[in-house]
């Protein structure tokens, strides 16, 4: 509980908040003098304030603590009037972890990791080193996500949970997420055809994307699954044909469309 004001000195007043900016409740905060002397104690109400009361002008040592952040110690200097000081903590907790390969298990280097409270806000951000590790200190515990991507794979996000102290660990397995691209062409002359449809169909049917060129008659599909499938183009007489998609990597595949008798 805060210092009784009323036995004199000079009061030091103030609000403890984390590095989000919320009050920190139960925060401990201490007043010693520049020779090592406890002149008092605190602990910051609901809504992060505190109070203390130095005994007279001149230079102090205001020391805040709370669980889970870096404590912090600041020098005050404190006149004849009331001072205000507010303080800051940062987190003490991490996060670390490793991209990988599903298939393989390979490290992934410079896969983009990017973490976000619950409010969709970037917390963090880093790219994976050579050995697939990632790093991030100074985090506010909490729920977090955790969206990872890198080229030639499929986007990732985790849901995960930042404890109070330490590093969290927490390990990415990027599943292969391949591209098809081309270009629809029609008639006789081939030139490119704009607002052509065309229509991604796995093996067993089912659409699993479709598309519309654009002005150079350019179309792409991402992040596909290997199989097999089929590409239905419509603009002119429908062509469906079939190609099969690797793992990894870009297959192109350009489509013709003409008339009967072109």
């Amino acid at each position: 509980a805060p210092v009784d004001l009323a036995e004199g000195g000079t009061p030091v007043r103030g609000v403890v908040r984390g590095a989000e900016g919320a009050p920190l409740a139960r925060a401990a905060v201490t007043l010693i003098s520049l020779g090592g002397r406890q002149l008092g104690i605190a602990a910051a109400q609901a809504d992060g304030s505190y109070a203390l009361a130095a005994p007279g002008a001149g230079s102090y040592v205001l020391i805040a603590s709370a669980d889970g952040f870096q404590p912090q110690a600041s020098t005050v200097v404190v006149g004849d009037e009331p001072l205000a000081y507010d303080i800051l903590l940062s987190g003490t907790s991490g996060l670390a972890g490793t991209v990988r390969a599903a298939e393989s298990g390979t490290p992934v280097a410079d896969a983009m990791v990017i973490v976000t409270d619950v409010r969709g806000d970037v917390l963090a951000t880093g790219k994976s080193a050579e050995t697939g590790d990632f790093t991030f200190g100074e985090l506010v515990p909490g729920a977090v996500t955790v969206a990872v991507n890198a080229a030639g794979f499929r986007p990732l996000a985790l849901p995960v949970e930042i404890g109070g102290q330490g590093v969290t660990r927490v390990d990415a397995a990027l599943q292969a997420g391949a591209l098809v691209q081309g270009v629809v062409r029609a008639g006789a002359s081939r030139r490119p055809l704009p607002d052509a449809r065309v229509t991604l169909v796995d093996a067993a049917g089912n659409v699993v994307a479709t598309s519309t060129t654009g002005e150079d008659g350019a179309y792409a599909f991402a992040d596909l699954d290997a199989g097999e499938y089929t590409v239905i183009a419509t603009g002119y007489p429908p062509v469906a044909g079939a190609l099969t998609v690797a793992g990894h990597g870009a297959d192109g595949h350009d489509i013709e469309l003409v008339h009967p008798g072109e």
